[in-house]
């Protein structure tokens, strides 16, 4: 399915679920008063969705995903009869890893399938990383459906700074004590006081012999219960909490998320090893159904640049809406309380018609408020800069990265060589466009073999230097484009013998390079040997 390029598509409840409280999905009203219209803020949130359609999914090791050699398997129901084949060079056979997130369609099942545990006893791991690039908030259950069986351990990590730290969401496994040393535990054991404790479940990772027993669940709805009930009915309960319970907004939230799995299903016995080609790992969907998280600062997130990102309100930016807009300041994430409605905490102007403070960085003392569009400019930046808080530099000037931005040598003429420059303008680095074969700062000179000329051929190409082209044989290299020869020699470099009368044809260069005195000296004795 090809993702709007804007709005990302609302997650519909399923059939039996019920959501109920404030939405937050309006960041403010125009409303009307004596004095005029004018907007009033709220706190908002983005709808949830089904982030699966946007995941970047990596497995790991190399070569843990099956079909390269071509290999047979079986399965725990029909173990000895293991004619099904794995070939990632047939696309019918092949089990790639984006099989766990498409979207199944006309009943036909596709997964992801790991090689079989051939090497057994050495351990059989693999690593599932999701990735969004973006903070996303949960809103109910992920699951995970496992084709031939569930794991009999696997760990489900998240991380909150895009993959570069990673800490533990839940441990499952069929004996918890053994595998992780951890009492067992359900979501439904949990209580207010310690809902976002990791656990270690025995509920999924059981053998029960039902080929239809597939799916492995991180619950959110039943920690969501703890405070809004069963069904969900009182969200003003759980959206009051997440104010005020320290770090059970965070435990909702990730950027990344990662199963490792560490031991395949065993079908209740032992690992039998006359039969190791049943053993394996296989994904055919993974689920998880978020938001993006934007700090109650916007309704909606947005696709640019094949990147998540909220569409921010309140005077706001960031891919999280979690900064100030240039020229507010004292930013705050926005706030549930008080219900309905919750607090927008927008951004203050950093100047307004009764407050003079004006920040342009040391180049201008005068702002002006642009009432309709709700932004503060700097007037007349001097020293060549620019911008809303004479931040930037002019065209045809760059900003001197060793100076500060309020001094007032920030900005430096660009001074592009008229001649071997394409434009006046420069880069922020200061490097100019040049033409040709001119380069430097400025394309005020050539690149090595050309020699600058000016007017139309900027750098023309040395047909003579004193390193590679060197005139041979005495001739001297002038103005790096012509050689100029003794007499007895000739061509490009003087490298070609000429025949003189009376003195014969030189066979070759180097056993002829007589200097002009020798030459005379010959002709001379020439001269007077025919006299006798």
């Amino acid at each position: 399915m090809s993702l709007p390029l804007l709005l990302l598509s609302f997650l519909l409840p399923t059939p039996g679920r019920t959501q109920a409280g404030p939405q937050f999905d309006l960041c403010r009203s125009l409303l009307s008063s004596e004095a005029g219209p004018g907007w009033e803020y709220y706190a908002c949130q983005p709808p949830p969705t089904n982030m699966k359609e946007v995941m970047q999914i990596r497995v790991d090791p190399p070569g843990i995903t099956c079909g390269n050699p071509p290999e047979r398997f079986c399965t725990l129901e029909n173990p000895y009869l293991c004619s099904d084949e794995c070939d990632a060079s047939s696309p019918d056979l092949s089990h790639p890893p984006q099989l766990m997130g498409d979207r199944e369609r006309g009943g036909l099942i596709t997964y992801w399938q790991t090689v079989t545990w051939s090497r057994y006893p050495e351990p059989l791991l693999a690593n599932i990383t999701l990735s969004w690039n973006k903070s996303l908030e949960v809103v109910d259950d992920i699951t995970i459906t496992f084709e031939y069986g569930r794991p009999t351990s696997m760990v489900l990590e998240k991380s909150l700074d895009k993959g570069l730290t990673w800490q533990p969401y839940q441990f499952y496994a069929d004996d918890c004590l053994e595998i992780f040393g951890m009492s067992p535990k359900r979501v439904s054991d949990l209580t207010w006081s310690n809902l976002t404790r990791v656990i270690c479940t025995e509920q999924y990772s059981r053998w029960v012999g039902a080929k239809e027993e597939k799916v492995v669940v991180f619950e959110v709805r039943a920690r969501f219960g703890v405070f809004a009930g069963p069904k969900l009915i009182n969200m003003d309960a759980l959206y009051t909490r997440m104010e005020t319970i320290k770090g059970l907004r965070d435990f909702f939230t990730f950027s990344n998320l990662r199963l490792r799995l560490l031991r395949p299903a065993l079908g209740g016995t032992y690992v039998q090893r006359d039969n190791l080609l049943k053993y394996f790992y296989a994904i055919s969907n993974i689920d998880v159904p978020a938001r993006c998280k934007c700090h109650l600062h916007a309704s909606r997130c947005v696709m640019r640049d094949a990147t998540l990102q909220c569409d921010c309100e309140h005077n706001t930016s960031g891919q999280d809406c979690q900064s100030c807009s240039d020229g507010f300041r004292s930013w705050r994430p926005g706030s549930y309380l008080p219900l309905p409605m919750g607090t927008a905490n927008t951004c203050t102007y950093l100047y307004t018609p009764t407050h003079t403070k004006c920040e342009c960085n040391g180049h201008s003392n005068r702002c002006s408020y642009i009432d309709f569009i709700n932004v503060v400019t700097c007037v007349s930046c001097k020293h060549n800069t620019r911008g809303q808080n004479c931040q930037y530099c002019r065209l045809g000037y760059y900003k001197n990265a060793s100076l500060s931005l309020e001094d007032e040598n920030v900005c430096v003429e660009c001074d592009c060589d008229a001649e071997g420059s394409i434009s006046p303008h420069c880069s922020d680095s200061g490097l100019c466009q040049c033409k040709g074969r001119a380069t430097g700062r400025r394309c005020d000179s050539c690149l090595p073999g050309y020699t600058w000329r000016g007017g139309g051929a900027i750098c023309k190409e040395n047909l003579c230097d004193s390193e590679r082209l060197i005139c041979q044989n005495g001739g001297t290299c002038v103005d790096f484009q012509r050689c100029v020869c003794l007499e007895n020699f000739t061509g490009s470099l003087c490298e070609q013998s000429v025949c003189l009368k009376k003195t014969g044809c030189l066979d070759n260069a180097e056993g002829s390079a007589f200097s002009l005195t020798s030459h005379r000296y010959l002709l001379v004795l020439g001269l007077l040997m025919s006299a006798f």
